[in-house]
C-alpha cells in the first residue's frame, strides 16, 4: 500500500496551514521531512497532488480527493485507537439497549441519567421493538441488552434471560365508540365485530406475530404505542393498552375502561443479554435492572 497515515496528516496539515513550512511547524518537523513526504507520495501514486506556482501550497483536483477522503481515513483510524483503549479497560465503544414497545422510555430516563455520570466513553444507543422484534434485536445482535421482552425467550446458547415484573393491561375504548354504551362484562363475541389497533410485530428473522385479535376481527396496524393510543382515543379503533399509559386518557376522560371476560390482563417481562460478550457497561446495566419487580415499580410511579 502506498499510502501512509503519516503521508495524510501531513497532507491534511499543509491544507491546513497553506504552506509546507507552517504544516511542518505544526507537526513539529522540519520542513525538508514534509517537502521529502510529499515529493515521495506524488511518485508513488504517479499523482501531482499540489501545484508547483505560487506561494501558498494549492491542492490538485486529484489532490483535493486524496486530501478529503485521507481525513475521513484518519478519523477512522483515531477512531480505532480509541475503541483498542476502551476494550482495553473493559468499556465497550458502543452499548445497544432495547426496550420493548410496552414499556414506557421515561421511566428509564433516571438510569440513563446515572449511567452517564460514570464519566465513561461508551455511547448508549436506545431503540424500542414490538412483540417478537425485542427477542429478534438480540438474536441478530442488533441489541446487547433487551428490556420488557414479552412472550417465550428464545432457546439459544449465551442468553441469560431474568423476570422483571409484569405489566398490566387495560382494555379501553373511547366514550363515543358504540361499545361504550353495552354493560360490563363484554364478551369476546362482541368485541370481535369491531376493528381493534395492532401494533406490527418487528421481527426480522423471526415469524411475526399478534396478540389481542380474534379470528376474522377487523385490524388496523400502527407502528408504536403512541398510535395505538391516539387510534383508541379517536373511536377508530378498540383494544388493550398498558394501564400505565391509558391512565392518563383515563383520567382526562379520552378513554374508558371496560372489563372482557377471559381477557389476559397481564404480560411477564423479561431482560436478556449475551454472558459471553458482557463488558462494564452492560455489567452495570444488568445490575441496576435485574430486579423482579422492577417494571411494577416503574410504572406504578406514573
Amino acid at each position: 500500500m502506498k499510502l501512509s497515515l503519516e503521508a495524510l496528516e501531513v497532507l491534511d496539515a499543509i491544507d491546513r496551514t497553506g504552506t509546507f513550512a507552517k504544516a511542518a511547524e505544526t507537526l513539529h518537523r522540519v520542513p525538508s521531512a514534509v517537502t521529502y513526504l510529499v515529493q515521495k507520495l506524488e511518485s508513488d501514486l504517479a499523482v501531482e497532488i499540489f501545484e508547483r506556482s505560487g506561494r501558498r501550497a494549492r491542492l490538485t483536483h486529484a489532490g483535493r480527493v486524496v486530501v478529503e477522503e485521507g481525513r475521513r481515513l484518519l478519523r477512522a483510524a483515531c477512531l480505532l485507537e480509541e475503541k483498542a483503549r476502551r476494550i482495553q479497560s473493559g468499556w465497550e465503544t458502543e452499548l445497544r439497549v432495547c426496550f420493548d414497545e410496552i414499556l414506557p422510555l421515561d421511566v428509564f430516563w433516571p438510569q440513563i441519567r446515572s449511567f452517564y455520570t460514570l464519566h465513561t466513553d461508551t455511547r448508549l444507543s436506545l431503540s424500542t421493538e414490538v412483540l417478537g422484534g425485542t427477542w429478534d434485536a438480540l438474536i441478530s445482535r442488533r441489541a446487547d441488552l433487551v428490556v420488557g421482552a414479552a412472550g417465550t425467550p428464545p432457546d439459544i446458547p449465551n442468553i441469560v434471560v431474568r423476570p422483571i415484573g409484569t405489566v398490566r393491561h387495560v382494555f379501553a375504548i373511547a366514550p363515543h365508540h358504540p361499545l361504550a354504551s353495552e354493560p360490563d362484562p363484554l364478551t369476546e363475541d362482541m368485541i370481535a365485530a369491531y376493528r381493534v389497533a395492532v401494533m406490527s410485530d418487528t421481527s426480522r428473522n423471526l415469524s411475526p406475530r399478534s396478540v389481542g385479535v380474534r379470528p376474522g376481527q377487523p385490524t388496523i396496524a400502527v407502528p408504536t404505542l403512541a398510535a395505538k393510543l391516539a387510534a383508541q382515543c379517536e373511536g377508530i379503533a378498540i383494544g388493550t393498552l398498558p394501564e400505565c399509559t391509558a391512565a392518563p386518557a383515563i383520567k382526562s376522560g379520552k378513554l374508558i375502561a371496560r372489563h372482557v371476560e377471559g381477557l389476559r390482563s397481564q404480560t411477564p417481562c423479561h431482560l436478556a443479554w449475551r454472558d459471553d460478550e458482557a463488558g462494564n457497561a452492560l455489567n452495570w446495566w444488568v445490575e441496576q435492572l435485574d430486579q423482579e419487580d422492577l417494571v411494577d415499580r416503574l410504572t406504578a410511579s406514573i
